[in-house]
Order: structure tokens, then sequence, then C-alpha cells
């Protein structure tokens, strides 16, 4: 292995050595998206939220995302009346050691003020950067977490379970793995309780699916695609089954929240549909959102699986993405990393599969881009929820 790291003050080795400009509300997205575009080039990412209203979760997001370990300076922009706490987010970033800037535009004087400061700032932080120590990582330094977009009737039997066994692989060699998403693993309830490590964990994992299916029952739909169908896809109980092998066989270790990093290795489930009454919104807007939830549990990246073909990337963290079906992948080569449609046309196992992946995430974890981020792809998605469990 020769991974290497960015050590940051906190102690924590990210992959990546990012600028993040961050914007705490939609009237100052224009002006962070201008300073960023100034370094489209670089390791500058824009990140935000577009919400005025406050709200915790989004809150506990900012500060996961702006002090994640791949990234190594913040600057934060504010429009000045909104009521997101832009102090105590600054503060926040500064007591983890990280360089950091706050612009308020309503003080600076407007747009193009605040555009030259922002511009300003950030190359005095990538100067900054630099001499960022790098030490090397091992399989155990790492969380990764796995989403699955556009899938198809090859995703259960090809990518996602490839996946699982690349995680069963990780996980026996100390690394923290995050699977999710318990809208699409309706069905699987039972299956999920068996493997937790404890009869009260088993109980949660239970309720959480349970608490899923409410919750899409109250919004009156589940989370199944006109995509889906095409695709080959029958039912949610088929699509779940499919989500469901990427969590490999390993005893899983609990439940994690968007925002809540946890606290021990081993195998997680993230949970994110908000807790109480169907309030917030589809729970998955989108698969960025996802993403962005489990970059904010601290995943160095994530393993996206796809059988008609996503595109998307991430800010911040980079995304693998793990092709299902052969057809998808030829098509649209640029934009996947690894071919598990070759299962199916040239016999591959899974094992063989993972080792490729294997092979990518520590090519990745040393330095090198990911389709996604050769192409310039830096989505994000951030939303309101709430939950009673977080860290704040």
């Amino acid at each position: 292995m020769s991974m290497r790291g960015f050590l940051r003050k906190d102690g924590r080795k990210g992959i990546r050595n990012v600028v993040v400009v961050t914007y705490l509300v939609e009237c100052a997205h224009h002006v962070a998206a201008r300073i960023a575009q100034h370094f489209q080039d670089e390791d500058v990412h824009l990140i935000g939220f577009s919400g005025c209203a406050p709200n915790d979760y989004a809150e506990l997001m900012m500060r996961q995302l702006c002090t994640h370990p791949n990234v190594g300076a913040v600057l934060l922009v504010s429009l000045g009346c909104e009521n997101f706490q832009r102090h105590r987010l600054l503060h926040d970033i500064q007591e983890s050691g990280r360089p950091a800037s706050l612009i308020v535009i309503q003080e600076e004087g407007g747009t193009q003020a605040s555009i030259q400061k922002g511009i300003s700032e950030v190359s005095r932080m990538q100067q900054a950067i630099v001499d960022v120590p790098t030490v090397d990582m091992q399989w155990s330094d790492l969380v990764i977490g796995t989403v699955c977009g556009g899938s198809d009737g090859y995703s259960g039997i090809t990518a996602n379970p490839s996946v699982g066994c690349t995680f069963d692989y990780l996980v026996d060699q100390g690394a923290t793995c995050i699977f999710e998403e318990p809208g699409e693993l309706i069905g699987c309830e039972q299956l999920l309780q068996e493997r937790a490590i404890t009869p009260e964990i088993g109980v949660q994992l239970y309720n959480c699916i349970v608490k899923a299916d409410k919750y899409y029952k109250q919004m009156g739909h589940d989370s199944f695609s006109a995509g889906n169908a095409t695709g080959g896809l029958t039912t949610i109980e088929e699509k779940s089954l499919g989500s469901y092998c990427k969590s490999g066989s390993r005893p899983i270790q609990g439940l994690t929240y968007p925002g809540l990093v946890p606290n021990t290795p081993g195998l997680w489930m993230m949970d994110v549909v908000p807790d109480g009454e169907a309030r917030w919104g589809f729970p998955n807007i989108n698969d960025n959102a996802e993403i962005m939830e489990m970059i904010a549990c601290g995943c160095h990246l994530v393993l996206y699986t796809t059988g008609r073909g996503s595109v998307a990337g991430s800010a911040i963290s980079p995304v693998i993405k793990v092709c299902s079906n052969p057809i998808t992948y030829q098509h649209m080569t640029e934009d996947m990393d690894i071919n598990a449609g070759a299962i199916v046309t040239e016999g591959l196992t899974f094992e063989e599969v993972r080792d490729q992946l294997l092979r990518c995430i520590e090519q990745t974890a040393s330095g090198k881009p990911t389709k996604s981020e050769q192409l310039g792809h830096r989505e994000y998605s951030l939303v309101y929820k709430s939950f009673q469990k977080t860290c704040i």
C-alpha cells in the first residue's frame, strides 16, 4: 500500500487538501460561486445551504463538512441578515486548526467588493495549506461510504454485491464503512436486525426501516423511480434486496445519522429519514444530498453504484463510480471507474471486481483523481431535516 494523507491539527487524516467556499444562505450563493469559479481548475470547492430559517441539522452538517479531514481551509460567505450562526461556525473551524475567514456581503459593501476580497482570502489560504504535513495511511484510517443511483436490473447481481464484498474486506482490515438508505431497504428489516451486534441495536435497525416505510407512505410515494423500472426493476422490494447487497455480510455496529461520525470502526448504517412526521419533504431529494450526508459522517470517499449511468460527483470527497451494467459502462466510459458488469460479460467474480475496487480506492487515497474529479464534477446538496440523535 502507498496511501498518503494530510495530517490535520485535530489529528485526523485526509486524502484531499481542498479549500471550501461556503455560502450560508441563497442570497450569498452568487458571490461564493464567483469566488470559487476564479479557482475552477484548482482544489477550491463550493458548498452551501440555501435556507434562511434556522435549522439544527443544517448547522451540524455545515460544521462537519467544513471540518472534514479532506478540507484544509474554509471561506464563509454570509449575506449578513440570515439566521445561520456564522460566528459560531467560524469559531469551530478555527478551533479545529484550519485557516478560516468570514465575508459578510452587507458589511463589505456589496457583490463586487465581496468577490474581490474572497479571491484574495482564498489565495492567502492556498498558500497557508501548502505545507500541511503528509503521513502514511492504512485501511484502518479510512471512512468509506456507499450509495446507489440510477439502479437497474443488473445492480443487485453485479455492482452492489461487489461493493458488499469490498466492504467485508475493508471492515476486516479495521476500516469504517457506512451504507444507507432506509427508503431503499424496505423489506430487509429482519435481515438487518439479524446482523446487529446486540439485540438492542437490532431493534433500532428494524424500527429504522419501519419509520422509513411510514414516512414514505405519508409522502405518497417511495424511493422507486421511472428509471428503475426502465432498467428492469419491478418493485421496491426487489430494489431493496439489490441495495442491501452493498452492505456485505459483516455485523452491523449500529445506526449513524447525517453529521454523526461513527465512534468505532466497522460497518454502520446511516439513517437519512427525518424523525417525526413527514414535514421535511423527500428524505433523499437527490443522490448528492445523501453523498453530502455520508461526507458529513467523515467519509473520505464514496463508492457510487449505478446501472442507468449517473455522472454526478461531489465536493470535498472523491466519488468512485461502480457501473453495474456492461452496456452503460461502454456507453459512458469517461464517467465510470469500475465495470462491475464484466461479471456478466466476462465471467469475473465478485472478488475480482473487489480487487479492482481496492486498487482504485488505494490510488484515489494516494491522490489520483477519479473520473468525476477529472471531469470537474463537484455537486452538492443540503436541505432541511431534523433528527433527535445528533452531536450538536
